[in-house]
């Protein structure tokens, strides 16, 4: 047939083709329920759910509309046998047809079993359910964190038993507990408990709860994210999802299962009035065992205090000791006097002879010692001693003067050149000055010298019994010499030797002459007492 040949044939646009065939196949299925596994399933940033439905022949493209995938009750994911009921319907832009979901359902709850078995057998493997990662509830919470939605009444009956058992603080996170968008709620309630700040009230232990209901109801908390996020919680966490024959993956994570939502407030905090009772009992206990332990303790006291007997015949013998050593003390005393006062005699002694050996014996043998050793007397050869010095150094200080008019004549004698003259002068200048500083270190050692002269004359001054004749003192010596320490020693012939010169008396015994007044008494006195 040729081009130009007319023909009957209707002509369309794209456009008008793809629009004919949308409305033939919305027309033809406007409403179907289809049964299929999920293959692909993708949500996009828009909240739109895009997803395949496939058996062993074929597969349908299907889209959930962001409302629709709000009110589901299961999160659809790969490999779930679903029924989706929904509107055929063609997408222009890709020259396809899709299915528009409206309900998405699992086709039975076998299916949601074995998912279920799936992931518990996954996550057990992990050691998520390990019972050595589940830790002790905290017995007195001061901060309570729960987890569920804030209008339900499963948070009024937690409050309402909390209020009843132990008034304590709650802080809820509101979060959904049913649909499409429950779990990731969920977990970031959990998570965020954990990642309160320092400073803001964080909880002590945690509380995710929810009512009854089915399979389909109860499936957020079956998302694999719950239950790790339960299971790496740092918080204590206690799962209270369903009625006592309900179970989630959750429950397996969590510290501790509770059978109901107000099960788990009895388990967070202990009953008021029993702590109040108990305390009560423990102070009754604690005050009847002070009592007994005082009692028990008095009696022993008033034991020991009738076994110790009366204080005087503790303390009697032991005055009776410190009378004795009174005593022995004064005797001791007067032993301890003798024995020092010979010691310093012969100290004395030693001392006079070691100085007179050091002074100059011309001046012992010339006289001027009178039997008394004075700081004058040792100064005398100390002064001879530094006359000499002078005289020596005047001599060195000339020797420079006659060495240079010696070296003079000498150069006039032989003409020496003048670098040979000034090296004779500066020999002879280093040797001055040698001489020199032997001499200051030889006065520097004679001033130490007789320094340490003063010092020793001024011990032996202080050491002399010459000092206490100076103050006015007597010293009285029997006829043989010997000193008399008693008043009963002194019988006959004595000498009275005082600081200037000795005199001799003579002691007899008498009638004591009774003084006219007290004042006028002669004082008793004695040299070393």
């Amino acid at each position: 047939m040729s081009s130009t040949t007319p023909s009957n044939t209707p002509e369309y646009t794209v456009s008008q083709l793809s629009g004919a065939l949308k409305r033939t196949i919305e027309d033809a299925y406007g409403y179907v329920r289809v049964r299929g596994e999920l293959g692909r399933v993708t949500r996009a940033g828009s909240g739109h759910v895009y997803l395949d439905l496939k058996d062993e022949r074929a597969v349908l493209s299907s889209v959930v509309w962001k409302g629709s995938a709000s009110r589901m009750k299961v999160r659809p994911e790969q490999g779930m046998e679903v029924i989706a009921t929904g509107r055929m319907t063609t997408f222009p832009g890709q020259s396809r047809y899709q299915l528009v979901i409206d309900t998405l359902e699992p086709a039975g709850a076998g299916t949601l079993m074995a998912l279920f078995e799936e992931r518990k057998k996954k996550l057990a493997a992990e050691g998520l359910f390990d019972p050595a990662r589940k830790r002790p509830l905290p017995y007195l919470p001061s901060v309570i964190g729960v987890v569920t939605s804030p209008s339900g009444a499963v948070i009024r009956d937690i409050l309402h038993r909390l209020r009843d058992r132990f008034p304590s603080r709650v802080l809820v996170w509101p979060a959904l507990v049913q649909g499409e968008r429950a779990a990731e709620q969920i977990v970031a309630g959990i998570e965020g408990f954990n990642r309160l700040p320092e400073g803001f009230p964080r909880p002590d232990v945690l509380i995710v709860a929810r009512g009854g209901g089915s399979l389909e109801d109860l499936w957020c908390f079956n998302d694999e994210g719950v239950a790790r996020a339960a299971a790496g919680s740092r918080i204590p966490l206690i799962s209270a999802v369903g009625h006592e024959t309900d179970t989630t993956l959750i429950d397996f994570a969590s510290d501790v299962r509770a059978p109901t939502p107000t099960a788990a407030a009895e388990m967070a905090v202990p009953v008021r009035l029993d702590l109040l009772a108990e305390v009560e009992g423990r102070a009754a206990q604690l005050g009847t065992a002070l009592s007994r332990t005082v009692e028990r303790r008095d009696l022993a006291l008033t034991a020991a205090g009738r076994g110790l007997g009366r204080p005087e015949a503790l303390i009697q013998p032991a005055e009776q000791r410190l009378d004795r050593a009174a005593e022995r003390l004064g005797g001791s005393l007067s032993v301890a006097l003798e024995r020092a006062e010979n010691r310093f005699a012969r100290a004395s002694q030693r001392l006079r002879s070691a100085a007179l050996g050091f002074a100059d014996r011309a001046a012992v043998r010339a006289g001027r010692t009178t039997g008394r050793l004075s700081p004058t007397l040792l100064r005398q050869p100390l002064a001879l001693r530094a006359q000499r010095l002078e005289a020596r150094a005047e001599r060195l200080s000339r020797a420079p003067l006659r060495g240079l008019d010696r070296a003079s004549a000498r150069l006039d004698r032989s003409r020496l050149p003048a670098a040979a003259v000034r090296r004779s002068l500066r020999e002879g200048s280093a040797d001055t000055a040698a001489a020199a500083r032997r001499l200051a270190a030889t006065t520097a050692l004679l001033d130490r010298a007789g320094q340490r002269l003063e010092a020793q004359g001024r011990l032996l001054t202080s050491y002399s019994y010459q000092g206490v004749l100076e103050r006015g003192f007597a010293l009285v010596t029997a006829a043989d010499g010997a000193v008399v320490r008693r008043a009963s020693e002194a019988q006959g012939q004595v000498a009275l030797r005082f600081a200037d010169g000795v005199r001799e008396a003579v002691i007899a015994d008498g009638p004591k002459a009774k003084p006219k007044r007290a004042k006028e008494a002669a004082p008793q006195t004695s040299l070393f007492e």
